[in-house]
């Protein structure tokens, strides 16, 4: 146990920043969010936040993916830090059960539409890649962008008509776009929500910026064996090693209406408490899923955080102001990314200017 790192549980930590590449093209949005400039559409067109987990690709750095933190000892780590003392980082409940985060939460922004792929829910997870963790996860929609004259959409879920068998037909025949039109079409804006459970098979449309809030893994299988802008995907990102067969087995092949589908996945944001100088609503809980919750403050004047004995993360969308902490003020910024160890008891945010801020929480 490193006793000189247990200091830094202390206080707010801001991560570097995380870009991490991807089969699709990207990331512009991300720019805009973290004001670099050029705003440039690339291979990177994720940001991963909080991240205890590498991301999964052939000839890519072994510890791509792994969170950073800035200390006045230099870069370390998030890993190694919570790992310095587990209880004091993550909070005695969560160093019990997990022993890590148990939540991974990602910014994304698509030039393209992400090929149409699947995560594995908790059961098939633990059978076939021994893991505690699938990937069930949510999305936020932040901001959108027409792509070519089209507006931003996403695909999840089979209609009425799809069999196993014409979505196996259709995979060996790469049948692309007979497998999106098994799949809902559904136009989507700023502030809707989603949840995608682990086996719903879906698909993110160019033009979309998210916030993903998941499980902690980097399982995905998918069903397209070339990218829509050409990329060759190579067999271990089709199905993670485990082969063909036991790919089209992570998918579950149950039937929506398109008003099933929204009834079943998509929420409605409710407002947790509020005053003259904030909004605090609620998007994904306890009523959604135990893997992870997300809640958004929108601040003009300050309030006050109490702990609850586990982390958590804050992500500030736009905006900027100080953090109160343990007596001593620390500034914030749009793009900032903010994990909170379970032993801070209390924190406050005072905005300068108008905030928006995503709170971010580990498996309840």
């Amino acid at each position: 146990m490193s006793d000189h790192l247990q200091k830094y549980a202390h206080m707010p930590l801001k991560q570097l920043h995380n870009r991490v590449w991807r089969t699709y093209e990207g990331g512009a949005l991300i720019d805009r969010w973290k004001q670099t400039t050029p705003e440039t559409d690339g291979s990177m067109p994720e940001e991963w936040i909080m991240s205890t987990v590498t991301a999964r690709g052939n000839n890519r750095p072994a510890d791509e993916g792994l969170s950073l933190i800035d200390t006045e000892e230099g870069t370390i780590p998030l890993k190694e830090l919570i790992h310095s003392n587990l209880e004091l980082y993550l909070g005695e409940t969560l160093a019990e059960k997990f022993g890590t985060t148990g939540v991974l939460i990602k910014m994304l922004d698509s030039k393209e539409r992400l090929t149409v792929q699947v995560h594995p829910d908790k059961n098939y997870a633990k059978t076939v890649f021994n893991s505690e963790f699938g990937k069930t996860e949510s999305w936020y929609v932040l901001n959108t962008r027409e792509i070519d004259g089209e507006k931003s959409v996403v695909y999840m879920g089979f209609k009425k008509h799809v069999t196993r068998e014409e979505w196996r037909t259709h995979f060996e025949n790469q049948n692309i776009q007979g497998m999106l039109d098994c799949l809902h079409k559904i136009e989507v804006k700023p502030g809707d929500a989603f949840m995608i459970y682990g086996g719903v098979p879906h698909a993110i449309g160019a033009g979309c910026f998210l916030m993903e809030v998941q499980e902690p893994t980097d399982y995905t299988m998918r069903v397209e064996k070339t990218t829509p802008n050409g990329l060759t995907i190579g067999p271990e990102l089709i199905h993670q090693g485990v082969g063909e067969e036991k790919m089209l087995e992570c998918f579950h092949y149950d039937n929506y209406t398109l008003q099933e589908a929204l009834d079943a996945w998509k929420i409605t944001p409710e407002i947790l408490d509020s005053s003259e100088e904030f909004t605090l609503r609620t998007l994904f809980n306890a009523k959604h899923t135990n893997c992870f919750g997300l809640s958004e403050l929108l601040l003009d004047g300050s309030h006050k955080i109490k702990g609850n004995g586990a982390f958590y993360v804050a992500v500030i969308y736009s905006g900027e102001g100080v953090m109160t902490c343990n007596g001593k003020e620390y500034s914030y910024a749009q793009g900032d990314e903010i994990f909170i160890s379970a032993a801070i008891s209390e924190l406050t945010f005072k905005s300068s200017t108008a905030s928006k801020i995503l709170l971010c929480y580990p498996p309840s």
